[in-house]
């Protein structure tokens, strides 16, 4: 029995030893690959599929979004009332998401009902039909969102920094106007779900509780279908995007001539995570902006109050990365808000950071990977991440070490290298 008037001892979690728990991957008949987390004590489940469908693949703007957001309203079976009302007396939410390179289906249930929803998401794979009356109310509702964001600062500046760092042609840089959501035709959108949806290429990450027969069964309705594994010739690699980022490096744009308040983007191209810098930039990040514990939180937020929050972070993208510095400071204190980050850039090129900051971001970094493995859909979401990327196991468990062993000095060379104010793209929208 422990003794309850000593207290136990306090570990830093930098001595933690993380593992990242296994996954077991099964292959349906069609090549379509399962990666499946089974752990938890709760009946709930997780199902998400990956399909290679993002605007990396769209010759038009918006059609990708537009493809994934319909995919739940209507079938030749089914309405979108009737299939919204199936998963909800199921007690189960069924989402949908578009990124870059990918689009997602997600599918959260208790695993006593997934027998009744596989067959509907199936469905909704191979039989969705558009209808032109769903088509024009979505074009209608997006329409009218983005002229709402586009009164607002921020949406605007995370528009035109991407676009700055990779081209408006490029799919992590372009954005979509007013007029391209006119331009989507049904047609676009059935040619969109032939290619990437009905014989698209695909991976499912399962996580959660697993019922019995759950592989079974995502053969039975997903093994037969036409579709593709997501790796080989005809994904993401086999589309070329160039880069063309923006000549000029600094913008000052008044989007609301009465604003009180600006929106401030400094970022710079970065490499993905395969070079062999960006494990070790992450943790010079994160004393630089990456938690509430950074340079610029105590500097901007926390000294001068000159916003209520400031970070910095490498962009989760696949292909190429960037490095961002993103905040909301008073107009009257824009100038003051630029001038200070670039001090803590210079701050880190110029000392060696001391030991009490190296530990406290060193535990800030593991705690927070150890939030991110606290649950089946945490840790199935950390391996969705390198797997998409392209990364395995070895490179978390090096991830871990870097954290754990990277020196000051190191950090100091790495801010030499890629804290240079003359590479980094400004961005100011009032």
């Amino acid at each position: 029995m422990p003794n309850r008037n000593i207290a136990p001892p306090i570990i830093d979690p930098v001595a933690f030893d993380i593992k990242l728990p296994a996954y077991k991957k099964y292959t349906l008949s069609n090549g379509v690959e399962v990666y499946a987390i089974d752990m938890g004590t709760e009946d709930t489940l997780m199902v998400n599929w990956v399909f290679s469908a993002g605007n990396w693949f769209e010759t038009k703007k918006a059609v990708a979004a537009a493809t994934n957001f319909l995919l739940k309203n209507g079938t030749s079976k089914r309405n979108a009332f009737e299939i919204n009302e199936h998963f909800e007396y199921h007690g189960a939410y069924l989402n949908r998401a578009c990124y870059n390179e990918t689009a997602d289906i997600t599918l959260h249930t208790l695993g006593k009902h997934v027998n009744e929803l596989l067959p509907v998401v199936a469905e909704l794979v191979q039989d969705a039909v558009f209808p032109q009356e769903e088509l024009n109310i979505y074009v209608q509702n997006a329409q009218q969102r983005l002229k709402v964001n586009l009164q607002k600062g921020e949406f605007v500046a995370g528009r035109l920094i991407d676009a700055y760092l990779f081209g408006e042609d490029h799919p992590y840089g372009k954005y979509t106007n007013l007029e391209d959501y006119t331009g989507v035709t049904r047609e676009d959108v059935v040619s969109f779900y032939n290619n990437y949806y009905k014989e698209g290429r695909c991976v499912i990450f399962l996580a959660g509780k697993l019922p019995a027969g759950i592989i079974d069964s995502l053969e039975t309705h997903f093994g037969k279908l036409p579709l593709k594994p997501r790796t080989g010739l005809g994904g993401a690699e086999a589309i070329q995007h160039p880069v063309l980022p923006a000549k000029e490096k600094k913008y000052h744009i008044v989007n609301d001539a009465d604003g009180v308040q600006s929106a401030i983007r400094i970022a710079r191209p970065f490499p993905n995570r395969n070079h062999p810098d960006f494990q070790k930039v992450q943790v010079l990040n994160n004393v630089l902006g990456g938690f509430f514990g950074s340079r610029l939180m105590g500097n901007i937020r926390e000294e001068k109050g000159y916003t209520y929050g400031i970070y910095s972070y490498l962009m989760n993208f696949t292909a190429t990365s960037g490095w961002m510095v993103s905040t909301e400071a008073g107009r009257d204190v824009t100038a003051e808000t630029v001038k200070e980050v670039y001090y803590e850039m210079e701050q880190l090129r110029e000392e060696v950071i001391d030991d009490e900051e190296m530990m406290m971001t060193r535990n800030s970094m593991i705690g927070t990977i150890l939030g991110d493995l606290d649950g089946p859909f945490q840790v199935i979401g950390r391996w969705k991440s390198m797997i998409l990327n392209n990364v395995d196991e070895d490179y978390f468990n090096r991830s871990v070490q870097i954290i754990k062993t990277i020196t000051a000095k190191e950090l100091q060379e790495l801010a030499k290298k890629y804290l240079d104010p003359a590479e980094f793209y400004e961005l100011v929208v009032i």
